[in-house]
């Protein structure tokens, strides 16, 4: 093909690229610093080092465009708000006290009297942020010397970075007004003066010779509001006309930029990119709208999201078709590479069929150069014959199976009618107490699941270990007085890959980590192929805590529709046929436990929130499988066995209304406890009949809640649900808490409900 005059070399680019480490550098360097183990300096070092490596290694692939300002001591969202002072006024006290990167630790994590910011989903990933606060009187203030000593040592190692920052209005969208400020403020309403900061980072990156700079505004490939339009519109109005700036691109990560695509192409911004692989636009289509021709495009053709191969071939025909109508293309992935492993060749074992199919960051890289080399020079005829390859057998007895289910499959008894079955054969007291499922992991036993990964122990060797620490556990929850009892989760590495381990159709990874928040990494299993269970998973693990015990041992389940959101899905067929067979093999489980005695069965969904459509037009089908794979999964037990669920809740009507149409026995929510009071709104607007367990403490801090903090949240909660219907939680699993943390919290939690017990009438 003729190159286009734009096209006198090939241009290629990423938006993000993984910030852990290959090996998890940062993590192991993050908490050594946490339990003072080494000096902020020798964190400091380590951070520039992953830095450093990152750029050389990205420069050295070929890219025409290297990234920077993408590592995060935490969170990139965090980051941000710091980047413009935007520290809340109850963090304020603490500034005189700490250093910046403490105090940056301490709005992260909390401390006593010191609550952290909120945890929050990002955007429709598996990628949690710290929700910044906002106050009407709040000044902003540039802090960007960490940024401009970037492009300079990236300047020194001759390697020109372009700054990556999340853009204005997708900040204050995502950020949250802080608790005592009016009714009436909204976060926008801070915009103008934000502007004015983004503007002054604008003229430092062009004097310190930045070319280019990335705003990720990924809050736009969601619904938005005539207003948060608007706002849009006014801000990238005012930025594209900043008198002293580098080149603007504005990325639209996650999605479809809906209505804020012609908005940008409207104004002087240079640079758009777009998700086309979440979104995909034919040429046409973007031809049609007004402006975006004469824009730079950044197409997002290599997925940033999933972990399987690029057809380059068909992804070629594309780009050249889409070249036709706007010449100047960078080939660019979908979304930063921050939601895939670091390097597939590090996977010495996976199963050839699959790992054939795979390509995490580092491939990804590859293939954004090659598109972009081929879209200049032409493919190589490899690419046309291995087009469309790679292809996984049916399992013929899976799809019978599937084929096979009725309506029937999904229902159980009226709940009324279960209640009070419940209730004969489980005596509790009103507002009973329980904990979410895991509890933290001793360092014997994880010695223990290494040395058998190694063969240095057998397995009943290590069964004794496990088992010896399950009874700590139950020992535990015993002493502290909790009503319903969990096993601890001992045996667990993850509450999805344990379960991926013992499927069939699922490979796992030995260095595939992601990043979830600050130090916390997970291995997402590879979903290649048709899903069955060939032997139970948890059943000998419950049973045995259940014999230590006369209080009831809840078996703790994932349920298909996290499975399918927390893993890396096979993407040749429909998610909504996959998640069946994910539902069939929980339902197997579900079936053994209850046969094996185990009357409390809690399968938790707190993923349901993380594949809703971002626009309304899909919600509703959405849900419907969704919620149909929950109730395949856990409507084959006797109306006696109690099922439970845990799971995030949303401010979006259809999710709520969802909570109902499960029939969940009793519903887990993420509430963490300065979001309790709209979430107890929520539930009394929804009306939902069933019980529920508003999490009245967030797990993810190390802060201790108090006796009286607890007691008011209950409290504050039967206004919503009456005592029958109320248990008592905090609002998530508790793997990630030390024991000095872990045991005081529950017995605060566990007084706090015996008061309200005694407040009810029943002691």
């Amino acid at each position: 093909m003729t190159s286009s005059p734009h096209m006198s070399e090939y241009r290629s680019s990423i938006l993000g690229y993984p910030r852990i480490g290959p090996r998890r550098e940062l993590k192991r360097a993050l908490e050594a610093y946490w339990r003072g183990g080494i000096s902020q300096q020798e964190l400091v070092e380590t951070g520039r080092e992953l830095q450093e490596a990152t750029w050389s290694e990205l420069a050295a692939t070929g890219l025409s465009q290297v990234p920077g300002n993408t590592f995060s001591y935490y969170d990139h969202v965090l980051d941000t708000a710091f980047l413009f002072g935007a520290i809340p006024q109850r963090f304020k006290a603490l500034e005189a006290q700490l250093n910046p990167l403490d105090l940056y630790f301490t709005m992260a994590r909390g401390m006593p009297d010191f609550p952290p910011l909120e945890l929050v989903k990002f955007i429709s990933s598996n990628y949690y942020y710290r929700q910044p606060e906002m106050e009407p009187d709040m000044e902003f203030a540039l802090s960007a010397d960490h940024v401009i000593d970037e492009i300079k040592r990236g300047a020194a190692a001759g390697i020109e970075l372009r700054p990556v920052v999340l853009g204005p209005v997708t900040l204050l969208l995502m950020s949250k007004a802080a608790g005592d400020a009016p009714a009436d403020f909204r976060t926008l309403d801070l915009l103008d003066r934000l502007l004015v900061k983004y503007e002054e980072l604008f003229d430092r990156l062009a004097r310190a010779g930045t070319t280019c700079v990335q705003l990720d505004e990924p809050y736009f490939t969601m619904e938005r509001t005539s207003a948060e339009l608007d706002a849009f519109q006014r801000a990238y109005d005012t930025l594209s006309r900043s008198p002293l700036r580098p080149r603007l691109l504005v990325t639209g990560q996650y999605g479809d930029f809906g209505p804020a695509l012609p908005i940008l192409a409207s104004t002087n911004v240079e640079a758009i990119g777009l998700d086309l692989v979440a979104a995909p636009k034919t040429p046409a289509e973007l031809a049609a709208i007004p402006g975006l021709r004469r824009k730079r495009l950044y197409a997002g053709v290599v997925s940033g999201r999933n972990v399987w191969k690029t057809d380059k071939y068909e992804t070629l025909d594309y780009l050249q078709q889409l070249q036709q109508v706007i010449p100047d293309i960078v080939v660019s992935t979908s979304c930063t590479l921050l939601h895939v492993p670091v390097d597939v060749l590090s996977e010495f074992d996976l199963p050839g069929d699959v790992a054939d199919r795979l390509a995490f960051a580092k491939q990804k890289v590859g293939e954004v150069v090659a598109l972009a080399r081929a879209l200049k020079d032409g493919a190589p005829q490899r690419w046309r014959a291995t087009s469309g390859e790679l292809q996984v057998a049916p399992n013929d007895a899976v799809r019978k199976r599937v084929a096979a289910i009725t309506d029937a499959d999904r229902q159980r008894l009226p709940y009324s009618e279960r209640r009070d079955a419940q209730q004969r054969a489980l005596p509790l007291p009103k507002v009973p107490t329980t904990t979410l499922g895991s509890y933290p992991q001793s360092a014997a036993v994880k010695q223990a699941r290494y040395d058998l990964g190694l063969d240095r122990i057998s397995y009943d060797e290590y069964i004794t270990v496990v088992k010896s620490e399950i009874e700590k556990v139950i020992r535990l929850q015993e002493d502290i007085g909790l009503d319903v009892l969990v096993h601890g989760e001992i045996e667990r590495n993850d509450m999805i890959q344990y379960f991926a381990e013992l499927l069939e159709g699922y490979a796992v990874t030995r260095n595939g980590w992601v990043q979830v928040y600050g130090s916390r990494c997970v291995r997402p299993p590879v979903l290649y192929g048709d899903v069955s269970r060939p032997k139970a998973m948890t059943v000998d693990w419950i049973t045995y805590a259940q014999s230590l015990t006369d209080k009831p041992v809840k078996a703790i389940l994932t349920g298909p529709v996290t499975m399918l959101a927390f893993s890396f899905v096979r993407d040749d067929q429909p998610p909504q046929e996959t998640v069946v067979q994910l539902a069939l093999a929980i339902r197997d489980e579900v079936t053994d436990l209850e046969a094996a005695g185990i009357t409390i069965i809690q399968v938790d969904e707190p993923a349901i929130r993380t594949l809703l459509p971002r626009h309304p037009a899909g919600r509703e089908e959405y849900l419907e499988w969704a919620v149909g794979a929950f109730r395949l999964a856990t409507a084959g037990v006797k109306p006696e066995t109690q099922i439970h669920t845990h799971m995030g809740l949303s401010g979006v009507a259809a999710v709520v209304e969802a909570i109902e149409d499960l029939d969940a026995d009793v519903t887990y929510l993420v509430s963490a406890t300065r979001n309790l009071y709209w979430v107890l709104d929520a539930l009394k607007d929804a009306g939902l009949t069933r019980g529920v367990g508003p999490g009245v403490y967030e797990t993810h801090s190390a802060r201790i809640p108090d006796i009286d903090e607890v007691d008011e949240l209950l409290t504050k909660a039967l206004q919503a649900v009456e005592p029958e219907r109320l248990w008592a939680n905090p609002d998530g699993g508790l793997k990630t808490r030390h024991g000095w943390q872990l045991e005081p919290s529950l017995r605060n939690l566990v007084a706090a409900a015996r008061r309200i017990r005694r407040r009810a009438g029943q002691g």
